[in-house]
């Protein structure tokens, strides 16, 4: 699977490193890559182009496990180049509605939301 297509692009034209911040869980999830044979699940809000044509991408990654999930970067060639039994790629998620936020994600995909998230939300109420 392509990771990569020209509306993403376009989505980290309008959401480059750093536009979301401070959104905390209103953030809005522009992708959501995952592992199809386990664990593994990146739900990616800011990305920006880098000078060797690679994305560096922003957003919360989930590897099973709600306490050792975190914030972070990663880059679009890290993950189509992970290599899965069977010969399986890293996908994107071709039926993730369209203007999630960070927390509604979080729910759809069954995480618990860390409380500090939470906080910010009712702070933004």
């Amino acid at each position: 699977m392509n990771l990569l297509t020209r509306e993403l692009e376009e989505q980290f034209e309008k959401y480059p490193l750093g536009s979301q911040e401070g959104l905390f869980g209103n953030a809005k999830v522009i992708a959501k890559f995952f592992n199809p044979t386990g664990v593994g699940t990146w739900l990616i809000t800011e990305g920006s182009k880098l000078e060797n044509g690679d994305y560096q991408m922003f957003g919360y990654c989930h590897l099973g496990d709600d306490e050792s999930a975190e914030f972070g970067y990663v880059n679009l060639s890290e993950l189509e180049n992970l290599k899965l039994p069977f010969g399986l790629t890293i996908e994107r998620d071709l039926y993730m509605p369209a203007n999630l936020n960070l927390i509604e994600a979080m729910k759809r995909e069954g995480m618990t939301i860390p409380n500090y998230l939470l906080e910010e939300d009712d702070n933004e109420l």
